[in-house]
């Protein structure tokens, strides 16, 4: 996939208020550019985890490319880099224009703790301003995991008339105390680290970021997952380590790609999530949405247990509902692809078959690239 830039140079206004006067969103598309009204291709739109980035192929390679399926050549494939984001949108660590600040000596110094606080709703308001510069109408199949699967539900219910399909990965309509919880221990682990409210340079809270990673990573997997990949080899080990090793290791892989405040904001923007504020209520928002909805669930995710996305697909209309058998809790969603790809093939099948005689126009009109 490609990567592009986007620049909103009037006023985008949060809904926590504040707001930046020009905003930089970045994004990947697949294969040739978009031709609004000419291009038969499907419309296909990834909404990204919370750490990935909009290079869906980086993170999802099972499912992402060319001959896979989600086929970069046989669709047109958007994803877009989450506002507060590290890769390329802007969020607290990226640098100021001068537009933006008063005085000259601040332009280029990252916002940090200035930047808005960025909701799920003002990531999708954002995505819709990139499908607006594309020039797409309609998109065939909306879909994203996590806080991915947020934004696609937010879309549904935002722009109904928009989205053809959608696929809700692992999510909820609502976040819950549970998670919350989870999030404010993390952000107490940044809060801990004495060089995070320092702001003299994006290796603030590196140490804090590890934590808050390790703490992350116990609920994205479980039990059974932890027991199978790291219990000791040695039967008579007095201290075990592997765990250990593995906690802080997997800290170190994220400090080493991530900055400690872009991954504040973003636990502040799951909290935010909730399709009822401001809508009558979880049950009104959902039967709002008119996509064709499939809901899949995990069962070992203790983050998003089935029940939840049981209640969603109960109050979406005609949602269908899968659930997905894993050892591997939450993240079961990014390593189940053969569970995965048995529930979205048959939407991509059926997706196919809109295009009819469309796609032997398609062959002439780009010289048979399909």
């Amino acid at each position: 996939m490609t990567g592009h830039e986007y620049i909103h140079d009037t006023s985008f206004e949060f809904e926590s208020g504040g707001s930046v006067d020009r905003l930089k969103i970045a994004y990947h598309t697949s294969g040739r550019p978009y031709l609004p009204g000419a291009d038969s291709r499907k419309v296909i739109w990834i909404c990204h985890a919370l750490t990935a980035n909009s290079d869906a192929e980086d993170w999802w390679p099972e499912f992402v490319g060319e001959g896979k399926l989600l086929d970069t050549q046989k669709y047109f494939i958007v994803c877009v880099n989450m506002l507060g984001s590290p890769y390329g949108s802007d969020g607290p660590s990226s640098p100021r224009p001068s537009a933006a600040v008063g005085a000259p000596s601040a332009e280029g110094r990252p916002y940090y703790f200035d930047f808005p606080k960025v909701t799920v709703r003002d990531i999708v308001r954002a995505c819709i301003l990139v499908r607006k510069h594309l020039g797409i109408s309609r998109i065939d199949l909306l879909i994203g995991g996590s806080i991915g699967g947020y934004q696609a539900m937010e879309w549904c219910i935002m722009e109904p008339e928009t989205i053809s399909r959608a696929v809700l990965i692992a999510c909820n309509a609502r976040v819950t105390p549970w998670m919350t919880a989870y999030n404010e221990s993390q952000r107490m682990a940044l809060e801990a680290d004495g060089t995070f409210r320092k702001c003299t340079g994006l290796d603030g809270g590196r140490a804090g970021l590890e934590c808050a990673r390790a703490i992350a990573l116990i609920s994205y997997r479980s039990y059974d997952g932890y027991n199978l990949t790291q219990s000791e080899p040695f039967e008579d080990t007095l201290f075990p380590e592997r765990a250990c090793s593995y906690q802080r290791y997997q800290g170190r892989k994220l400090s080493a790609r991530f900055d400690a405040y872009s991954y504040w904001y973003l636990t502040w923007s799951v909290d935010s999530h909730n399709v009822g504020r401001g809508r009558g209520g979880v049950d009104a928002a959902l039967s709002s949405i008119k996509a064709d909805c499939t809901v899949v669930g995990i069962d070992s995710d203790c983050l998003f247990p089935v029940g939840e996305q049981r209640y969603m697909a109960g109050h979406i209309p005609g949602a269908k509902f899968h659930e997905i058998v894993s050892r591997f809790g939450h993240d079961g969603f990014l390593l189940e692809y053969q569970q995965l790809t048995a529930i979205i093939a048959p939407l991509l099948a059926e997706m196919d078959k809109e295009s009819g005689a469309g796609q032997d126009m398609a062959g002439r009109i780009y010289g048979g690239e399909n």
